[in-house]
């Protein structure tokens, strides 16, 4: 059997929705008792959002590589990073990683190709709203994503560090986004929504919203998992 590495902690309850999500996707597709291989190695997401604040991503690079390494001596067969932000140094960690890695991104693309899905909204921290490592995969198959406008951006932002990472889930942050949500169907014709952070699903529970797909970037890439531990 094939074991996957997950860095994880980024944070803490997200990677617990990841454990649960593979253990119940295996299990559904290998109804014999058995249980996936499963290694955690949980990371500290303060780190990681501090070195991002300051602009040192080739610190995040070095940090992600090193503690994937242990997962490496552990056993790890591939790895994961569960959680998107970090996905904006993915392209270097994997260059740098002795093991494949699944990203979450190009199965989240995939998804939506498969879905049909032409233009799609983004919800994330800052770091990913801005960034271009989402843009640039889906538009390499036709597809167009658009975020949020910055007062928004930096409203999401702050719930998310403050409050979703904190394992806070308000009612009052939920009506806000599913309002910023309409907006973006009405004002940008968005036909989906990713759901670009790990911690959103928490939130954000339905498969819908504003008649619209959400995108559950966590499910997505749990079933890349799973279809790796099986391949």
């Amino acid at each position: 059997m094939k074991t996957v590495g997950i860095l994880g902690g980024i944070g803490p309850e997200s990677t617990v929705d990841y454990y649960r999500g593979i253990i119940a996707a295996y299990r559904q597709q290998k109804p014999d008792g058995s249980y996936p291989s499963i290694l955690i190695n949980s990371i500290s997401v303060s780190k990681l959002l501090g070195w991002m604040d300051a602009g040192q991503l080739s610190n995040v690079i070095d940090y992600l590589v090193d503690e994937l390494q242990k997962l490496i001596r552990a056993g790890a067969d591939f790895g994961i990073v569960a959680a998107n932000t970090p996905h904006i140094v993915f392209d270097d960690v994997q260059r740098r990683s002795p093991i494949p890695l699944i990203s979450i991104v190009e199965a989240t693309c995939a998804e939506a190709k498969k879905q049909a899905i032409r233009r799609l909204g983004l919800l994330g921290t800052r770091f990913t709203m801005q960034a271009s490592f989402y843009p640039d995969v889906f538009r390499r198959e036709g597809i167009t994503v658009v975020v949020p406008d910055e007062a928004e951006q930096a409203y999401i932002h702050e719930k998310y560090v403050g409050e979703l990472l904190a394992n806070r889930f308000l009612p009052e942050t939920r009506d806000r986004l599913l309002k910023i949500i309409q907006r973006m169907k009405e004002q940008e014709q968005i036909q989906a929504l990713i759901l670009g952070g790990t911690e959103l699903p928490l939130l954000l529970r339905e498969k819908t919203a504003c008649g619209m797909p959400l995108l559950d970037t966590t499910q997505i890439h749990v079933q890349a998992v799973v279809a790796a531990l099986l391949a």
